[in-house]
């Protein structure tokens, strides 16, 4: 132990030093974090890791820098939405670096388990000293925002992110429009408001049905008890998002429905939401700005076999590529393009470079819509037989009619 020159400890003044310069290391590294966001909900089983995963990738979309942390510690269900169960971290620095899935940068208990089934027992000062090294221990880097997908209730867990993260944008509220579960959710909002926790607003999730066959949103289930409470509450609500199959096909398969369904109804609504996320914390953002959640000029491509579409994008002999504006709804120009000879993960490849941002097919295989989202092409299967520019003037006004995915390999 040092000593000092009148022969007494200094370990005390060390002590308060390395804490000090701690303190000025975990500032730093929150304030290269721009926005941070948690989704909260007194309730389980309400959809709250879809919103959180959905919204990130909302974000991302918009070219933002995201990170996001799943504090789930008991149940993480991040790694398996987005394909990564398998995913392991490295240390450099003596800081853990996130798992990536497209731009997402991504950190949850789940990949630091040696087996998926393993039961985190902790008590509530463990998991405070795990949130807070998620946060102060990980090699972020500069993020535009931090979506925090917390567990239900408002317990350890909840406040542990917010003592730690300091200063919130806000919460989004995710809730089902069944009063037993608006009860529950309630709690949340006066959580917020006892911790200065600001309200970004309520969503209401699992509000109607999509006919699987139509396309159409069906009031088979109670809707608007998440409005009604928002209203009640005094804080603002975001919008609804539908029971729809493609949301549990996109979770099962590990990939966020707003990127892999294009303009459904769900995904438009997600969308939304998310813009409304970034209106509140960036107020000079608007939906006309430089950066969009989709951008307003896209290029769509669309298999094509004697001029229109071809049920299987594989067996097409030319793509059309179709130039649109989305603000305005209008196409801009047609081109059409012979594809090089057919091999596999060549063709989503091949149409990034020519600059596409969505496909419109009849059928695809699962393997290949992996790959086109990898390339951050927009995929929408089931679409009829049509011209190219009747598909995209029907998808551009939402009008769209989508069948079965003709394809199953």
């Amino acid at each position: 132990m040092s000593q000092c020159h009148t022969g007494g400890s200094c370990a005390g003044q060390e002590k308060t030093l390395d804490a000090a310069v701690a303190q000025l290391e975990h500032e730093r590294q929150l304030q290269r974090i721009r926005h941070k966001i948690v989704v909260l909900s007194g309730k389980g089983g309400v959809g709250k890791s879809t919103v959180a995963v959905n919204l990130a990738m909302a974000l991302a979309m918009a070219g933002r820098t995201v990170g996001l942390l799943d504090i789930d510690l008991h149940g993480p269900s991040i790694p398996t939405m987005l394909k990564l169960a398998d995913a392991r971290l490295d240390v450099v620095d003596g800081k853990l670096i996130p798992a990536g899935y497209e731009a997402l940068k991504v950190i949850s208990i789940g990949f630091l388990l040696e087996h998926p089934e393993d039961a985190v027992i902790w008590r509530g000062p463990m998991k405070a000293g795990v949130i807070k090294q998620f946060v102060h221990d990980v090699a972020w880097g500069d993020l535009d925002y931090l979506v925090v997908d917390c567990p239900p209730g408002t317990g350890d867990e909840p406040l542990s992110i917010v003592q730690t993260l300091g200063a919130c944008d806000g919460a989004v509220i995710v809730t089902t429009p069944q009063d037993v579960a608006l009860t529950d959710v309630r709690k949340s909002i006066s959580f917020c408001h006892k911790v200065n926790l600001p309200v970004l607003g309520v969503v209401e999730n699992m509000s109607g049905l999509v006919c699987p066959h139509c396309g159409e949103v069906v009031d088979v289930f109670k809707t608007g008890g998440g409005e009604a409470m928002a209203r009640d509450m005094g804080v603002p609500f975001l919008g609804r998002l539908p029971l729809d199959p493609n949301v549990v096909q996109a979770g099962d398969d590990g990939h966020p429905f707003v990127h892999r369904h294009g303009r459904t109804t769900t995904a438009d609504n997600m969308e939304q939401i998310a813009l409304s996320v970034l209106i509140a914390c960036e107020p000079s953002s608007e939906p006309t700005s430089s950066q969009p959640l989709k951008e307003a000029n896209m290029r769509i491509a669309i298999p094509a076999l004697n001029g229109q579409l071809c049920m299987h994008f594989g067996h097409c002999e030319q793509f059309a590529l179709v130039d649109v504006d989305r603000a305005q709804k209008t196409i801009t120009g047609i081109s059409y393009l012979t594809p090089p000879p057919h091999a596999p993960g060549l063709l989503p490849r091949w149409l990034h470079e020519q600059g596409a941002t969505a496909i419109i097919a009849g059928g695809m295989g699962s393997r290949a819509q992996d790959l086109f989202a990898e390339s951050g092409i927009t995929v929408i299967t089931g679409a009829p037989v049509d011209v190219p520019a009747a598909l995209v003037t029907a998808y551009l006004n939402g009008e769209l009619v989508t069948g079965d995915n003709t394809c199953d390999h």
